[in-house]
């Protein structure tokens, strides 16, 4: 059983939402501002936060970013804007998903099934620690190290490094990555959400897009993760 942090301002949502994942046989938390929202998820430690973007207070977007400061917990955003900012914005503060309002409960139930499901497998799974090039990711300990100094990725981001470095050189595309990182069960993942994870990943790990230390972009196909030999040059020294 997991336990999650509904936080919405309209109780009618929140009583909708806490039937449907209570139904599911998981525990509920529920905040009506965002001041509430940001005191309990830190001090409750949730699996999972279904978040409101538009709050009295503090807004979706500011609590998102506190949350993410202190915490690593899988946050599912709601937005009553089905356009890309407010979806583009959340990703961008540390958002693993977003739903568009009106919602249909059988999806957000499958995403919140999805985010839930993937974070049990990452606590379950005992794999080396991952090294390339000054770059350590430690699958267990969910822990990343660039050249000594720990760098603070959100669940999403931290599920696509590894992906990519547990298949160096192999191009993935858009969707490789949604089925690989995101999973097939997950409705209505758009390209946009790929692109917007990685440049965040990009700009934590200090890649020059023109000139990529780990990730590499390979037009109009994907992206891959460059093996160390890619890096030298034809006199076998690095570059």
């Amino acid at each position: 059983m997991a336990t999650v942090l509904l936080v919405d301002d309209d109780p009618k949502i929140r009583e909708l939402l806490r039937l449907y994942v209570e139904r599911d046989g998981h525990r509920t938390l529920d905040a009506a501002n965002g001041e509430v929202a940001v005191t309990t998820a830190l001090r409750a430690r949730p699996d999972l936060v279904v978040l409101d973007v538009m709050l009295p207070g503090l807004d979706g977007f500011e609590v998102a970013h506190r949350i993410r400061a202190a915490s690593d917990v899988p946050i599912l955003m709601l937005t009553a804007r089905s356009g890309d900012s407010d979806k583009v914005v959340g990703l961008d503060v540390g958002a693993d998903d977003y739903v568009v309002k009106p919602f249909s409960p059988r999806e957000l139930m499958a995403r919140i099934r999805a985010l839930l499901r993937r974070r049990r497998l990452d606590a379950q799974r005992d794999e080396a620690v991952l090294e390339a090039d000054g770059l350590q990711v430690d699958p267990n300990a969910v822990e990343v190290r660039l050249d000594g100094a720990t760098l603070g990725l959100t669940p999403f981001e931290f599920r696509l490094l590894i992906g990519l470095m547990r298949r160096p050189g192999r191009v993935f595309s858009r969707d490789d990555l949604i089925d690989a990182i995101h999973g097939h069960d997950d409705p209505g993942i758009i390209d946009r959400t790929i692109d917007v994870h990685m440049g965040r990943l990009r700009r934590k790990l200090g890649d020059d897009a023109t000139d990529p230390r780990f990730i590499g972009t390979v037009r109009t196909i994907g992206y891959k993760f460059i093996p160390p030999v890619e890096k030298r040059d034809p006199s076998g020294t690095a570059a």
